[in-house]
């Protein structure tokens, strides 16, 4: 049997990754996974959350061949998408943890198939495509100062977007984390 080919009973299958793909592409957690409410965030943890969760979205992007209207290339500029798409990364973990029931991959994947359709909304709604992207509209309600709605730009580098993404996420939270440290007595 050559490399690229796992036994699969007696039956054999392409490897759609090498062997140990997963894990060389995650750092899976060495605790049970747990919900990650990204408002609660240090800089360093969040770093490691965009890591974390960047590795898996281009995973199940490939593996479940999903396009652009399902998980676009700038996800990480659109909140309602960093959200969705951490919940469903979680629930992954959780229900593919050693410790999980045996029927958990199952709930799992139906809840995916649901999770698919939120996705599509959340991008028709946010106007992110394969190739362009703009911030998420957002309507204002009576009394509320209109902010600037930004511009369409064009997708060249997006592994460099993503990391000025969370470098500036980072800093952002460094702030945050140095104002309520300065203002404490």
């Amino acid at each position: 049997m050559s490399d690229d080919n796992r036994l699969l009973g007696s039956e054999t299958y392409p490897k759609a990754y090498p062997e140990d793909a997963y894990a060389d592409d995650f750092d899976l957690p060495e605790d049970p996974p747990r919900a990650i409410n990204w408002n609660l965030l240090t800089a360093e943890e969040a770093e490691v959350e965009w890591r974390d969760l960047d590795a898996w979205v281009s995973w199940l992007k490939t593996t479940f061949g999903l396009p652009p209207a399902i998980v676009p290339p700038y996800w990480h500029r659109h909140d309602e998408l960093i959200w969705e798409l951490s919940a469903l990364h979680t629930h992954f973990l959780a229900c593919y943890d050693e410790t999980a029931s045996p029927s958990a991959p199952i709930a799992w994947m139906r809840d995916f198939s649901e999770a698919r359709y939120r996705l599509r909304e959340w991008v028709a709604i946010c106007g992110t495509r394969l190739d362009r992207d703009r911030p998420t509209r957002q309507t204002r309600w009576p009394g509320e100062t209109p902010e600037p709605s930004g511009d369409e730009v064009e997708i060249h580098d997006r592994p460099r977007d993503f990391a000025d993404v969370v470098s500036a996420d980072a800093a952002r939270r460094r702030q945050a984390q140095s104002t309520v440290t300065t203002t404490m007595p």
